[in-house]
Parts: C-alpha cells; structure tokens; sequence
C-alpha cells in the first residue's frame, strides 16, 4: 500500500461522535437564542445527528447527557438511532443542576447527598445496558469557593469511594471516562482540575477508567499535545471533548481558535498509536449563534483535515532531524505537514466511500432544515432543561 492509500484508508476509518445537546438551543448565562427547527426529544436530536453522518461519513455514534435525554424506552431509543443508520455512544453524567448538590455531588460532605449522586451514576450504567453504549463519561463540578469550606484530602477520599463502586457496576467491555476542569463552577478548589488528578483515580480504579481530554479545560498556555503524549503513553487516554477556547471553557467549535493546535494534539496521537486504539474521539461544543447541523459538519471536517494532515507528517524525515540534532530541519517537517491543503485529499476520501466530495454544500441542498423548520417547540439542550 503506497503512503498515500494509508492515508486514505485510516481517514476512511476516522470516527467523531456527535453530542446530543449540540443539536438543541444553548447560550450563555444572559441568553439563549432559540433557532427554529431544532428538536423537541432525543428520537429529533438523533435524526438531525444521521443528516451529519450521511454527508460526513465518519460521526456514527451520539453521546446522550442524562437526564436532559431522559426517555421512558432506551432499548426503543437505541432503535431508532440504528434505524437511522447511527448508534448511541457516550452516557454522559449529570451530578451539577440539583439543588442538592450545592456543595457537591460525590464529594458532598453529606453521606445522603453521595448516595444520590452515586445513584444516578449506576442509572446512568443502566442506559449503557440497555443502549448498548461502551462508554460513562464523568464530569464533576464538584469543589469549593473558599478556603477552609471543606476538607480537601476528605473530599478526594469520597471521589475514590463514590468512583469504586461506580466502576464495579460497569460490564464486560464498558468503561468509565474520567473528565477534569480546571475550574467553574468551583473558584477554590476543584476537586478534579487537571489530568494529574484524573490520571491517578483512574491508575486506582483499573483498565476500565480513562482520562478523558476535553480540550477548552485548560489554564491559558498550556501544552495538551504533551498531556495527550503522556496518557497515550501510560495507555490511560480514553477520549476527547473537543471544541476551542479563547479565553476560558468556551465550547466553540474545534479549530476555530488555534488549528495549529488542534494539528499538534492529532499529531501525538497519530504517533502513540491513539488513531488505532480506543480512543473516542468526541465533540463538546455549544453552537449559540450559528446553525446547529452545519457548524457539526464543519466541526467534523476540521477534525479531519488536522487529522490529515497529521498522518501526511513524514516520520523518517522527522526522526532523522531529531536524531541529528537539526532542529529547523525537524520543524520543518511537521510545518511542511500542517501547510498542506489536505482539502482536495478529503474530497477524494469522501467520493472514494460513495459521499458527496462538499458536505456542506450536500447538506445545504438536501432540504433538511427547511423540512424541520415545522418543528415548534424545540427546547435549551442543558442548561434549565
């Protein structure tokens, strides 16, 4: 196989999941701007996520948040999807919008409060059984405002013993996806800020607990290639939340802030080996003021073309230089990589598998959205759902 059809063939098995709440309505905390058409339940959310995949070809699975995907049949739920030609990825957790969780969820200092907490975790690996999802994706906005609020060693204890029996609920072949935020809504302290803290619950907890990467949880200069680099490494990367950030968490679409960066990070895990292992590669992002559908297809092809261009990095020549000591030389290649114009590549990609070469422009002409444009009624994907 010529280097190029190597390309071509590990593009062709790229997979991005696409979130439900993505889909819906969503803002900030002074507005929501409702847009027309979009869904009014999990079974639309899904419909709109089959339109991104059938023109994209590579965004096959949809993560659900509960319980803003709550629904009385998931088994049904899961058909539907299927029907689609789509299937139901990530569960993902919600321990942050009950008034009981005021001061935490699993790390509460009230034993009652954990107990809830930890309850709505195992439902949540109920909707795994029934939906046939691999992956528990975790977030905690647990932490503190102030010092001396709570104990902060306490606090780690009751995260190990809420995470334990949470993982020892998990089947053969799930996995429990480990998230961490630098901060927001916790100003002091937050109880997992940062891989470190991740990392060393989930090398506690087993094989089955991962890291998972969401790429706008970072102080300002932080390298992520050399976090990625590293988990790859100690085989603890689970996946990705991708999206962009200028200042803090600020969920726009991936790529749109440093695409240098982007290309970085798709470089390690081409190198450790991330692109042919489990790794989830997973969109977390709020589209507030651009159309839901295309800006997902857009997010999608700016995954992919950093992805190609990351495989088009030549490993001997960049090695060579390494080794040598040339350090412009080595630079050189990885920016002879990223200046690439991979878009002709992917149009070639995407007639190869049987799609139109411009996913845009194929959804644009579909009529898609002027057909859900009936739809009234449509609801805020998170927040206050």
């Amino acid at each position: 196989m010529t280097e190029l059809a190597a390309v071509k063939a590990a593009l062709k098995t790229q997979a991005v999941e696409t979130p439900s709440w993505a889909y819906g309505n969503s803002g900030t905390r002074f507005k929501v701007f409702a847009q027309a058409g979009v869904p009014r339940d999990p079974f639309e959310k899904l419909d709109d996520a089959a339109k991104v995949h059938e023109f994209t070809g590579v965004a096959p699975t949809v993560a659900l948040h509960i319980p803003w995907d709550k629904v009385e049949d998931y088994a049904a739920l899961a058909e539907h999807a299927k029907a689609r030609g789509v299937r139901i990825g990530a569960i993902n957790s919600n321990t942050f919008q009950d008034d009981d969780y005021r001061l935490g969820s699993i790390c509460h200092p009230d034993a009652a409060v954990r107990k809830k907490a930890v309850g709505h975790l195992l439902e949540c690996v109920d909707i795994m059984d029934a939906t046939g999802s691999r992956d528990l994706k975790l977030w905690f906005a647990d932490g503190t405002n102030y010092p001396g609020q709570d104990d902060v060693r306490s606090r780690q204890d009751r995260l190990a013993e809420g995470l334990a029996e949470v993982y020892e609920r998990l089947g053969e072949g799930q996995r429990m996806l480990l998230e961490y935020k630098l901060f927001e809504p916790a100003f002091y302290t937050t109880d997992v800020p940062d891989w470190g803290t991740a990392y060393a619950h989930c090398l506690k907890l087993g094989d089955k607990a991962q890291v998972v990467v969401d790429t706008g949880h970072h102080a300002p200069g932080t390298n992520i290639e050399f976090i990625v680099a590293t988990l790859l490494r100690e085989g603890k990367l689970g996946g990705f939340d991708f999206n962009s950030r200028f200042y803090a968490d600020d969920d726009l679409m991936v790529g749109a802030a440093d695409p240098f960066q982007l290309f970085r990070i798709m470089y390690e895990v081409v190198r450790g080996g991330g692109f042919t292992s489990d790794v989830a590669f997973m969109l977390d992002q709020c589209h507030n003021i651009e159309a839901k559908i295309p800006a997902i297809i857009r997010s999608v092809m700016n995954v992919q073309e950093a992805t190609a261009k990351a495989l088009l990095v030549d490993a001997e020549a960049l090695a060579a230089a390494q080794a040598s000591g040339d350090v412009l030389g080595a630079n050189a290649v990885l920016m002879d990589a990223y200046d690439s114009d991979v878009r002709p590549l992917l149009r070639e990609v995407r007639q190869e598998m049987g799609l139109a070469p411009d996913p845009m422009a194929a959804y644009r002409e579909c009529g898609w959205a002027e057909k859900v444009a009936e739809r009234v009624g449509g609801q805020q994907a998170g927040w206050g759902a």
